[in-house]
């Protein structure tokens, strides 16, 4: 059989939703939209998606707890077997053949989703329990409808971290930084090439993940952190200084573009105007051969402006994806929200 063309997800669900899922719902308040998880949802899905958990679906929230198992019935009866050619019902790996109209409640999705009920709020260990995909995956999806406005309030609640928190976030994110700059020229220097551009990758990663919070952007996951990193504005030649870090074939070109990125990178620092001015320049790493930022300088910048005394009592750990990068952690909330001790003062 031949396969549909392809179209992004965002559009083909959208006119499912229009065409075969609203006229169902005739009645009921109800907002809609293309959330949680998947590649999708972000709007980087391919043509290569489409071989697996890829298709049209929705998530249907209405008020009622008790409405929710009679439209997902009527729904699961009088749904279509296809739409624009692709199956309605579908499964992958050990989800099992079915259609994937999700009727529930706000409230309920959320914890389910992200670990906790957002709906009433977020406490700032919320905020630091909740990878930042997850909260991607409520605000970065395609909405249809939003009859009551409660899927929007919820969307702008979780927008982007409270004041307080994003300050100590970054503070933690230069922290990071902090601890490893020195060890890429120390690596080449015992003549360890491997470690010393193992170490400057990691760098890179974490460089691009404070220019995302630097910029006010959740960062996806591994996968699709360089592409998230690319749909950022860029002034500067912070991209193809990271770029030169990576294809660097010996230790001194590699100090040279790590130094041009740590500049451009502490210079957006200083525009996002957060902190007082700090010197973007680099300098010699003590009596060592190494030109670094002394990143440290940014960590206590950042903490200057941190009043939250909660904050300031906890170890710079960072939030949870700052700390832990197991993909395995970082999409079960019943698994990352028994870390919650990592924040007890």
């Amino acid at each position: 059989m031949t396969r549909p063309v392809f179209i992004p997800a965002a559009q083909l669900c959208g006119a499912f939703y229009r065409e075969a899922v609203r006229p169902l719902l005739s009645g009921v308040p109800h907002a809609a939209a293309l959330l949680g998880w998947g590649s999708d949802v972000l709007g980087y899905d391919t043509a290569q998606s489409v071989d697996h958990g890829w298709g049209p679906r929705l998530h249907v929230f209405v008020e009622s707890e008790r409405r929710t198992d009679e439209l997902t019935g009527m729904l699961d009866d009088r749904l279509p077997e296809e739409f624009e050619g692709w199956p309605v019902r579908f499964g992958w790996d050990a989800v099992a053949i079915r259609h994937h109209v999700t009727v529930t409640t706000l409230s309920r999705w959320t914890v389910d989703y992200l670990g906790v009920d957002a709906t009433d709020g977020m406490s700032t260990l919320d905020w630091l329990l909740t990878p930042q995909q997850r909260l991607l995956g409520v605000v970065g999806g395609a909405v249809y409808a939003d009859d009551e406005g409660a899927l929007s309030r919820l969307r702008e609640l979780l927008a982007w971290y409270p004041d307080q928190v994003w300050r100590w976030l970054l503070a933690c994110q230069w922290r990071r930084l902090a601890q490893e700059e020195a060890f890429v020229a120390r690596a080449a220097q015992v003549g360890d090439t491997t470690g010393s551009a193992v170490t400057a990758a990691r760098l890179v990663r974490d460089m691009m993940r404070l220019a995302m919070l630097l910029k006010r952007r959740y960062a996806p996951y591994q996968k699709w952190l360089g592409t998230a990193f690319a749909q950022l504005s860029h002034d500067d030649d912070l991209p193809s200084s990271l770029a030169r870090v990576l294809d660097a074939s010996d230790a001194a070109a590699r100090e040279s573009a790590l130094g041009d990125a740590w500049s451009a990178l502490a210079i957006r620092h200083n525009n996002a105007r957060l902190t007082d001015a700090v010197d973007p320049s680099t300098r010699k790493y003590h009596e060592r051969p190494a030109r670094v930022l002394m990143a440290d300088r940014f960590v206590d910048a950042c903490m200057e402006t941190v009043t939250d005394a909660g904050l300031r009592s906890l170890p710079l750990v960072g939030a949870i994806d700052q700390t832990v990068d197991n993909t395995d952690v970082l999409q079960d909330p019943a698994v990352y929200r028994h870390l919650a001790g990592l924040y007890e003062r």
